[in-house]
């Protein structure tokens, strides 16, 4: 008489699985819960900060891979895609942005890769120099709890640029019209330099907020590059 099957509770941790799992059954369950692990590549010429970092993650329950060079770096993306890169501003033969430059490139052959930075505070502002926003770095020595809660808010933001480009697909003047906006520019200012009439400028971004769904050329704005739909 086959004995019969324990009930495992909702709130089970890894340890109680593979306690109450049969040694088949607890092997199948952890190699499905290593699948759903997030991949993150870390790639920085620090070593101990290099160390700290992937240790950190790591006891996460993120997939850490640590390349030794930018064009390993590079390999490997274009081979098993990232669900997101930390990088260093400085990698020797190029920069974490050159770096971000080159991925660029491998669109659409690959989705777009979130990129956290690290930064060392004593070159915050030299390095940035307008680039980045506040969510795109976290500054050296890195303070462990804060570079955990921007890849957890990055990775979410991935989750949204996955799912909101299905909903709404932008016409060429309505991309170009709202990357203008999303830098600032005026309706006025948008018609000079795409050589527009203005009110030609308002129909375009009405016509993509209205796809957006949102109610206002900022907001519009801030969803279509968290989408990625513009690069502002």
């Amino acid at each position: 008489m086959k004995a019969p099957r324990r009930s495992i509770p909702e709130n089970s941790s890894v340890l109680d699985l593979k306690n109450q799992l049969s040694p088949l059954d607890a092997a199948v369950r952890m190699q499905s819960m290593k699948a759903a692990r997030k991949r993150i590549l870390c790639i920085e010429p620090d070593r101990e900060t290099a160390d700290r970092v992937n240790q950190e993650l790591t006891e996460r329950n993120y997939a850490v891979s640590v390349p030794g060079d930018p064009e390993e770096a590079l390999a490997q993306i274009a081979r098993d895609t990232p669900d997101m890169v930390v990088a260093g501003m400085n990698l020797g033969s190029m920069s974490g942005l050159e770096l971000l430059e080159r991925v660029k490139t491998m669109r659409p052959r690959i989705l777009p890769v979130p990129f956290l930075f690290l930064v060392a505070e004593a070159d915050r502002q030299r390095q940035l120099d307008g680039s980045l926003g506040a969510g795109d770095y976290v500054t050296k020595p890195v303070d462990l709890d804060a570079l955990t809660a921007a890849v957890a808010s990055r990775l979410a933001r991935r989750v949204r640029m996955e799912t909101w480009p299905k909903r709404a697909t932008l016409g060429k003047r309505e991309v170009e019209t709202l990357t203008w906006a999303a830098r600032g520019k005026t309706s006025a200012e948008i018609a000079q330099i795409l050589g527009l009439s203005k009110r030609t400028v308002d129909f375009h971004i009405d016509n993509a907020r209205s796809k957006l769904g949102v109610a206002t050329r900022i907001q519009a704005a801030i969803k279509a590059a968290t989408a990625q739909l513009i690069e502002p």
